[in-house]
């Protein structure tokens, strides 16, 4: 028998049940109305009334969709729809038989009776539903469950998303899982029942009830938990020997958060094991608002994400420089997206060509800049040691140089926890253009400033891309040494920190962010393998390179013996007492790096390099081996 037979018998079934229960209503509201008494002498009106409803009522159900549901499946919207249906029909009986009173078809109506039918109909048509769906649930029930031994498991969180996962468990023997309670912080679900399951204590209980109660499988429903939530109970969960996952919501699954690959969609700010900062909206607004801005690196991870939030203060005019094309195209593209009506520049130039730099400016008349362009990825600068020169120094001094020409109010300049004490040529590159601008800005008394911050979660060339693509791939997730550490921080943390060093910058400044502890690379692996939905070690694999060269264990954000002070925001600092060079000296061995570089003399680079900057060990550092540069 096909499947269209069987719903039109399961049709006929429904209408046939609902034919009987409608006589028996009527007849009901007439017995419970006069109780025995005169119910002959009525009972001529209460054939008029069934058959009335036996027209109405089928009619009305048919219209309302009763027919054509699996009651299997009822939820509280379907109970919604038969007390709507129930009661158009029964108004419509209820005009119908007044209507053929008053024309004196009948005598003797009780009218209550209309009323006593509504309430019966409405028992009568929703708990047969309701019984539909419980024989379904039952007939599930007592499925023979397959071979196995079944396993505890306990329920984190006891939200729409818990619930839907016990009521699965209770649906589906087959999964071999039985929910023995829920773990929830809110208050109100203490000590109570979600389809007959307890909710046993809150989160902080997680360790005590896995000791307590034998418990097989813990699985964290809570699809908008963040970071530090999944990373609690997963350690907790790893230290006491037992499994957990992670599942994720309706939502996401119809939203395309989860991917084909089944690896959970890791938020950014879940790794960063901290809060992220947050921008001092006035004063930010106060800066941007209404000046023209030309950003360098527009392209870029960070400058694309400074060039979204100079756009939310209406600038009055945005001008993106970068030297490819293709990423200030696409840069150009989502801007126009969010902010068609905002006038944006699209510029493709070299920032290492001075009269090019000098005919932008002339033409845009930037009040401020944000310098973002440079060469970042360090063993490729170990590699190519002319271009980290002619790149980061000499394109920031002509960045420099222009702006001071063309009277640019602000102008800040991102550079790296690298630039400590450096040991890489991308980091001693950085050092040098450090000094060009603070050198500016003592000279001239302009607000140009600095922004240094460690490593930026998520931005192009990062850790975290590598990492994804080499989790997607099956593993394994490469790490050049176990107690490697840096500071991490997401890109708008980043992007906040450069618009409000713009704000509060008054002239010579480093500023940095309070980034809390280092985080271990390992400890950061492991955190996106879990995050991902999988097992360190067990699922993805993870394999130790060595150290590549120009790498230290551990980065600074400033020097030994420098002073810190607290800024108007209370996560920024402004360094003091930064070394600088004098004028003609820093002239003097800018134009020197741009001789040998030109030259091509790597090692006399490195020894200037070394010789100029505080603390530098760049000479050093090993050749690169260029099949270890990720």
């Amino acid at each position: 028998m096909n499947k269209k037979s069987q719903k039109n018998i399961r049709n006929r079934f429904v209408v046939l049940i609902d034919i009987l229960l409608t006589i028996a209503s009527i007849l009901g509201a007439y017995a419970l109305r006069l109780e025995g008494t005169y119910f002959y002498f009525y009972l001529p009106s209460a054939y008029w009334m069934i058959a009335v409803s036996l027209i109405v009522k089928p009619a009305v159900y048919y219209l309302f969709g009763l027919y054509r549901r699996q009651w299997a499946y009822a939820s509280t919207n379907e109970l919604k729809l038969i007390s709507m249906a129930v009661t158009v029909a029964a108004a419509v009986v209820s005009v119908t038989m007044i209507a053929l009173y008053s024309a004196q078809l009948f005598i003797g109506f009780p009218r209550s009776a209309l009323a006593i039918d509504w309430i019966l109909s409405l028992v009568g048509i929703g708990g047969f539903r309701l019984s539909l769906r419980l024989i379904a649930e039952s007939q599930a029930s007592v499925e023979k469950r397959p071979a196995g031994r079944v396993r505890n498991a306990l329920i984190i969180g006891a939200g729409d998303a818990g619930a839907l996962v016990v009521r699965e468990m209770q649906k589906n023997p087959q999964l071999n899982l039985t929910p023995i309670g829920y773990l929830d912080d809110n208050p109100t679900k203490q000590k109570h029942q979600i389809y007959g399951i307890p909710v046993i204590g809150k989160l902080a209980d997680l360790d005590r009830v896995l000791h307590t109660r034998h418990v097989n499988e813990v699985i964290i429903a809570i699809p908008s938990a963040g970071g530090r939530i999944v990373r609690m109970v997963t350690d907790i969960c790893r230290l006491n020997g037992v499994p957990s996952r992670s599942m994720p919501g309706l939502y996401e699954l119809l939203g395309g958060k989860v991917s084909v690959s089944r690896l959970r969609e890791v938020d950014i700010t879940d790794l960063l094991r901290r809060e992220p900062v947050r921008i001092q909206n006035e004063l930010v607004g106060a800066a941007l608002s209404g000046k023209r801005i030309l950003v360098t690196g527009a392209g870029g991870s960070i400058g694309k994400e400074i060039s979204h939030q100079i756009a939310r203060w209406g600038p009055s005019e945005l001008v993106l420089l970068g030297h490819g094309e293709n990423s200030i195209f696409e840069a150009l593209l989502e801007l126009r997206d969010n902010y068609p009506s905002l006038p944006m520049q699209p510029v493709i130039a070299d920032i290492r060509d001075l009269p090019r730099m000098m005919a932008i400016l002339k033409n845009h008349r930037p009040q401020v800049i944000f310098h973002a362009a440079a060469h970042k990825h360090v063993p490729l600068m170990e590699a190519n040691v002319e271009e980290a020169v002619t790149n980061n120094i000499i394109g920031t001094r002509n960045v420099v140089e222009a702006a001071v020409a063309y009277d640019v109010e602000r102008l800040v300049m991102i550079s790296t926890d690298k630039a400590i004490r450096p040991v890489n040529v991308m980091g001693a590159t950085k050092r040098v253009s450090e000094m060009i601008v603070l050198d500016a800005a003592f000279r001239t008394g302009r607000a140009f400033s600095i922004v240094r911050f460690g490593n930026v979660l998520g931005s192009r060339g990062s850790v975290v891309p590598l990492f994804k693509r080499q989790i997607a791939r099956g593993g394994p997730v490469t790490i050049t040494h176990p107690d490697m550490k840096r500071y991490f921080m997401t890109i708008p943390e980043a992007v906040h920190l450069v618009l409000q060093a713009a704000a509060m910058g008054q002239g010579g400044e480093v500023f940095l962010l309070n980034m809390g502890q280092p985080v271990r690379i390992l400890d950061l692996a492991e955190d996106l393998i879990r995050l991902s939905g999988l097992e360190p070690g067990k699922d993805i694999e993870i394999d130790f390179t060595g150290i590549r060269p120009g790498e230290k264990l551990s980065e600074d954000l400033w020097d030994e013996g420098m002073n810190y002070q607290p800024t108007a925001h209370p996560e920024i600092f402004r360094v003091e007492e930064e070394e600088i060079l004098p004028e003609g000296s820093l002239q003097q061995i800018v134009n020197e790096l741009l001789r040998l570089a030109q030259d091509g003399e790597k090692v006399a680079i490195l020894d200037l390099l070394d010789a100029t900057i505080p603390s530098a060990a760049v000479r050093a550092t090993p050749p690169p081996d260029m099949t270890s540069l990720v």
